[in-house]
């Protein structure tokens, strides 16, 4: 199987890389288009000779054509894509708020499959949630999801729609939970505990949490009332919590988040 990349970026070089360390695909038969021809030392073992900074005819050899640039530098990637790419080839979309549709009528293609990764892709670790076209097979999206899962875990949408609230959810999620992080680092510091004593404190706790909430039957409500015991040092935080309805706040900072991404793709 061959791939062609559309961006070398961040998202980029993690297929690429994670294709490769998981021998799904061989580096030889990854092609990237990309403005800034990378050194040799950061090719990631791809052959030099498959980096163009133009469009190139080996893009109408590949199977599946990964769009991996900012979704603010599509129509350019269009003018780059449309005189080499074939309606039978895959296109796999990271670029937020640019929906199949758009894809499919820009490109002239019809096997558009569009995905919402997270941050975490990158240590392969990764949470992405993928909608395809109705022209998608079920073998394509085999395909695409198995290599999807070199970076992580995925959900398929059938509902397109709900890729935004994925960004919401999983896209925007590391960027909540360093937040936290970052709170509860900040209040060990005023305790007392050198920086480098609060960020471990905290991080091993997160680290902790979430690896018992993994190994764990139990609902997060359940764990939460293992750790707070009645009358405890832990429930005292929980109604400072409650009294400041932080369950209600992180609700509607999801739906501002959601609304966003509505609108970027609009």
């Amino acid at each position: 199987m061959k791939i062609a990349i559309i961006g070398f970026g961040n998202l980029g070089k993690t297929f690429a890389s994670s294709f490769i360390k998981s021998r799904f695909i061989k580096s030889e038969d990854i092609h990237v288009i990309t403005r800034t021809l990378p050194m040799p030392e950061m090719s990631l073992g791809i052959p030099m000779v498959n980096f163009y900074n133009i469009s190139s005819l080996k893009i109408t050899d590949s199977d599946i054509v990964i769009l991996a640039t900012k979704p603010q530098d599509f129509e350019e990637v269009v003018k780059t894509l449309k005189p080499v790419i074939s309606d039978e080839q895959i296109v796999l979309s990271v670029m937020a708020g640019v929906s199949i549709e758009k894809i499919k009528e820009k490109l002239g293609v019809k096997k558009v499959i569009r995905s919402m990764p997270n941050l975490g892709t990158q240590i392969g670790m990764g949470m992405t949630v993928f909608s395809a076209s109705a022209e998608t097979d079920r073998k394509d999206l085999f395909i695409v999801q198995n290599l999807i899962n070199t970076t992580g875990k995925s959900i398929y949408a059938e509902d397109e729609s709900l890729i935004n609230p994925a960004t919401a959810v999983s896209g925007s999620g590391p960027a909540y939970v360093f937040y936290f992080m970052n709170a509860m680092i900040k209040a060990a510091e005023e305790f007392g505990f050198s920086s480098s004593e609060a960020e471990l404190l905290v991080h091993q706790t997160f680290l902790g949490a979430i690896n018992l909430q993994s190994a764990s039957n139990l609902s997060n409500e359940e764990l939460i009332v293992k750790v707070a015991s009645k009358g405890g040092t832990t429930e005292s935080a929980l109604k400072i919590f409650d009294s400041h309805t932080l369950d209600k706040i992180i609700a509607q900072a999801m739906q501002s988040a959601n609304s966003r991404a509505i609108e970027l793709g609009a």
